[in-house]
């Protein structure tokens, strides 16, 4: 990286800062100097996701980043981000795994060895990281729906690839790549705000790096 995505909060952690940021500003208006620094200082609430399969805790910005800070242990953001990019980074490979035969472009065939060679490494860090903390690959019950996943190829996209050549097949390879690397970016994003863990934040920050500069070099292939 059912598909219960912890990063789906998103919207509620949006909610949260709206409100409370409009709290924030009554009390400036109607209290007094103290009043306002205190609110001032105190910041919007966060959604807290809790441990592997605990509940959702609200923090104040100032208790959310103290608990950051003393113990950066994971929560279910974390775990949830590892266990769907590791599905999600299957996929660019299996995708990779068709350019040699089936592309023209020799830059295209350049950029499909870069991805599979960075991707299978992370898939390979991520399935450690969850090992050293007691984490299965998957949730009990099965996988995670793909579906759920942003940026994810259709099983009929897919087909749609693994039957096409030459230019036809650079282009389409190309299209799909982008939207799956936008979706990774997303799950990336999303997991450094909600996720508690210094060590995924620090995975998450090289997919957004990595990804953001293959997208640019793909577009310019278009």
């Amino acid at each position: 990286m059912p598909f219960r995505p912890a990063f789906r909060a998103s919207s509620l952690v949006t909610a949260s800062l709206t409100v409370a940021a409009v709290l924030a500003l009554g009390a400036c208006d109607s209290g007094s100097g103290d009043e306002a620094g205190s609110a001032a200082s105190s910041g919007p609430s966060v959604i807290a996701p809790g441990e592997p399969g605990g509940s959702n805790r609200t923090l104040s910005a100032q208790e959310a980043q103290e608990q950051r800070a003393e113990d950066d242990s994971p929560n279910s953001a974390d775990v949830d981000y590892a266990r769907m990019m590791i599905q999600h980074h299957a996929q660019a490979l299996e995708m990779t795994e068709l350019v040699a035969t089936r592309a023209e472009s020799t830059p295209l065939k350049r950029l499909a060895e870069r991805i599979a060679a960075s991707q299978g490494p992370e898939i390979e860090a991520m399935r450690g990281w969850l090992d050293t903390y007691g984490q299965q690959e998957t949730e009990s019950g099965g996988g995670h729906d793909h579906a759920t996943m942003p940026g994810m190829a259709t099983d009929a996209q897919l087909k749609q690839l693994r039957a096409a050549e030459g230019e036809a097949f650079d282009r389409l390879f190309l299209t799909l790549m982008i939207t799956h690397h936008q979706g990774a970016i997303t799950m990336a994003t999303e997991v450094k705000a909600q996720g508690n863990n210094l060590r995924v934040e620090e995975m998450a920050d090289d997919v957004v790096a990595q990804q953001t500069s293959e997208i640019s070099r793909m577009r310019e292939m278009l």
